[in-house]
C-alpha cells in the first residue's frame, strides 16, 4: 500500500468518526464527505448512508478507489463497535427489498417491520408499502418522542403480541434475536409512526365526517348468510331462524356503522328487506331494523379519522415510486 493511500485512509476514517449520525443531518454529512472528495479526487469517494427503518440514527460507509484497481469499504462505528455492514450481515446494496419514494428497504428491516403491521385487510406488499410511506411522512420530525408515546407504542405493541409481562417480553426478544438496544429503536420507530397515524387521523376526521356523514350513520341490521336461498317477508322472520335450518344458515344481528355493513344493506331502509342476493358465492339476505344520523361525537370522530387515514394511504400509495428488488 502506498504511502499516500495509507494517508488518504486515515483521513477518511476521521472523516467518518465526525460525520452526524441523525437522519436529519444527513445532507450536511454528504456535503462534508463531496468536499473531502473534491480534496482527494484519485480515490473517487462515494459515501453511502444507511437509514435505519424507525430511528432518526444513520450510519456511514465510505467507497474508495483503489490505486492498483477495486474498490475499499471503510466503516467507522462511533459507538457501539460493530460495522453496520456487519450487523446486517450483508453488503449495503444486497438483500434490498423494495424503496418507496426515499425510504429503501432490504429485506432484514422488512422482517423487523412485519412485527408491528396495523393488520388491516390487506395484502403484505401493501402493508409494507404504506409502512414506508409512513416512514417518508416522519424522516423530517424534529419533534423528540414523549415518554408517554414510547409506553403507549411499547404497551400496544405487547398487547397484540399477548406479551403480559416482562418475562414474556424478552423470551419473544430471544426468539427473535432482538438485542435491548435494538428493541428501544425498535418501539421508538413504532412510537413515531403511532404518532404521525393518530395526528393525521385527528386531521382529517373532520372534514371526513362531513363529506360521508351517512357511512357513519349507526344501523342496527340483522342478516342471513347461506349456501341456499331462503328468502323472508319481514324483518321479524330474519330474527326467528327456524331451528331445523339454524345449522346451514350464518346469523348476524348487531350494531354498525352503515359503512361497515353488507353492501347490500348499506343504505337500505329500516323494516325493508333486501335479498336473497348472491354474494361471494352465498346466498345473502338481510333487514334494517332501526338507522340513526351520524353524529359528531368521539366514538364517530375517531372512527371517520380511521377511514380517512386509510383511504390517504390508499391515494399515497397509488402515487408513490415503489419499485420491488426481486432477483
Amino acid at each position: 500500500m502506498s504511502g499516500d493511500f495509507g494517508a488518504t485512509l486515515a483521513s477518511g476514517v476521521a472523516l467518518l468518526r465526525r460525520l452526524p449520525r441523525r437522519r436529519d443531518q444527513v445532507e450536511w454529512a454528504r456535503k462534508e464527505a463531496a468536499e473531502w472528495g473534491a480534496e482527494h479526487p484519485a480515490v473517487a469517494a462515494q459515501l453511502v448512508v444507511d437509514e435505519r427503518p424507525g430511528t432518526p440514527v444513520v450510519d456511514y460507509d465510505l467507497l474508495l478507489t483503489h490505486p492498483d484497481g477495486g474498490t475499499v469499504a471503510l466503516t467507522a462505528p462511533a459507538d457501539e463497535g460493530v460495522p453496520w455492514l456487519i450487523e446486517h450481515s450483508t453488503h449495503w446494496a444486497a438483500g434490498q427489498l423494495v424503496s418507496v419514494d426515499e425510504i429503501h428497504l432490504s429485506v432484514a428491516q422488512a422482517l423487523t417491520m412485519l412485527r408491528s403491521l396495523s393488520n388491516r385487510d390487506t395484502t403484505p406488499h401493501d402493508e409494507i408499502v404504506d409502512q414506508c410511506l409512513i416512514l417518508n411522512e416522519v424522516l423530517s420530525e424534529d419533534e423528540p418522542l414523549t415518554t408517554e408515546d414510547l409506553q403507549a407504542a411499547a404497551d400496544e405493541f405487547r398487547r397484540g403480541r399477548g406479551l403480559y409481562d416482562r418475562a414474556a417480553t424478552l423470551a419473544w426478544m430471544e426468539r427473535v434475536g432482538m438485542s435491548p438496544t435494538r428493541f428501544e429503536e425498535y418501539i421508538g420507530g413504532v412510537a413515531r409512526r403511532r404518532r404521525f397515524r393518530r395526528r393525521k387521523e385527528t386531521e382529517l376526521a373532520c372534514g371526513y365526517l362531513a363529506a360521508h356523514r351517512s357511512r357513519f350513520e349507526r344501523v342496527r341490521a340483522v342478516w342471513w348468510a347461506g349456501s341456499e336461498r331462503r328468502t323472508a317477508a319481514t324483518p321479524a322472520e330474519l330474527l326467528a331462524v327456524p331451528s331445523e335450518v339454524t345449522g346451514e344458515i350464518q346469523v348476524t344481528m348487531g350494531e354498525r356503522w352503515a359503512g361497515d355493513l353488507p353492501e347490500p344493506l348499506r343504505d337500505a331502509a329500516p323494516g325493508a328487506v333486501v335479498g336473497p342476493v348472491e354474494r361471494e358465492g352465498r346466498f345473502f339476505t338481510g333487514a334494517v331494523l332501526d338507522r340513526r344520523p351520524a353524529e359528531d361525537d368521539a366514538e364517530t370522530l375517531a372512527a371517520a379519522g380511521r377511514a380517512a387515514f386509510a383511504d390517504w394511504l390508499t391515494e399515497r400509495r397509488s402515487r408513490a415510486s415503489v419499485e420491488w428488488h426481486w432477483s
